[in-house]
């Protein structure tokens, strides 16, 4: 028997979308309609004074719409990353490889509420020269956990056999295991009209841990990111829009390379801190450092 997906199990036979469904407010439920979720985008990242984002907030306000799955306090994003002994996908990362990618186990919403059925999502993210690409299958954790840490076979709906098989070989492949974890309160904004493709995010208390990697487990996190610093992305299917890079410029913000992955393998010492490492004692008041992309 194949499993059946959030989205198909929150429509009646005759195609009314239940409660359970509608309810999902952490943002994960309807993520991915298709039984293969894939897109191509640009990505752009800016560090913030988190004393700056009321004044941010309310620019963004006023150009974008809320997330529809996103609550006034935001959600949580947890994700466990997978990578080889000697951090392959770490030092791609480090690197600038042109082709580079990761693999990531990533659940939306309270993480004390998972359980064995829970939806979470197994991904491939992967960088193409400047365009990032992702893809995704939504499994119960159970099924994902036998997967990517089994290195087994899970049932899957039609058109994933090719993406199974993919994270099968590649888990199998580079014998890659949990490395780090890392987890985070997010808001979503997103395009109106001709900027429909558009999506900003503001992540804040960017935690991580290097052990304990059950997405529900109550083990202890530790700041990986300052909490007076936050994360603003830009993600665009065709270019940003010049009022958003303008409101960045008036900001004083500059663009950086940093990556929640790499912080939290160097903030736990499994590699020296590189040159876009977010540091400990970061003034607020001071703008983002300036890093070539």
């Amino acid at each position: 028997m194949r499993w059946r997906s959030p989205a198909a199990a929150s429509q009646s036979e005759g195609g009314e979308s239940l409660p359970e469904a509608a309810s999902d407010r952490g943002g994960h439920a309807l993520r991915a309609p298709s039984p293969l979720h894939a897109f191509n985008r640009y990505e752009i990242k800016y560090l913030v004074p988190t004393l700056r984002l009321p004044q941010l907030r309310g620019q963004l306000q006023a150009r974008l719409d809320r997330d529809s799955f996103c609550p006034e306090d935001g959600y949580g994003v947890w994700s466990v990353y997978y990578d080889t002994r000697q951090l392959r996908f770490y030092w791609e990362k480090i690197e600038g490889l042109r082709f580079r990618r990761k693999l990531r186990l990533r659940h939306y919403g309270d993480r004390f509420s998972i359980g064995e059925d829970t939806t979470v999502y197994v991904e491939i993210k992967q960088r193409v020269n400047r365009v990032t690409q992702k893809r995704r299958i939504g499994l119960p954790y159970a099924a994902a956990r036998q997967l990517c840490d089994g290195r087994q076979t899970v049932d899957h709906q039609p058109g994933q056999a090719g993406f199974v098989s993919e994270i099968l070989g590649l888990v199998s492949g580079l014998d890659l295991r949990p490395v780090a974890m890392t987890g985070y309160q997010r808001e979503a904004y997103v395009g109106r009209d001709a900027e429909v493709g558009l999506r900003v995010t503001l992540d804040h208390r960017v935690r991580g841990r290097d052990r304990d990697f059950h997405l529900g487990a109550d083990a202890e996190n530790r700041l990986i990111i300052p909490a007076r610093m936050s994360v603003l992305e830009v993600k665009a299917n065709d270019r940003v829009p010049y009022w958003l890079t303008d409101l960045a410029a008036a900001a004083d913000l500059s663009v950086v390379r940093v990556s929640k992955y790499c912080q939290s393998v160097e903030a736990f010492g499994k590699a020296p801190r590189s040159i876009f490492h977010v540091p400990d004692d970061i003034p607020a008041a001071s703008p983002a450092p300036s890093t070539k992309a």
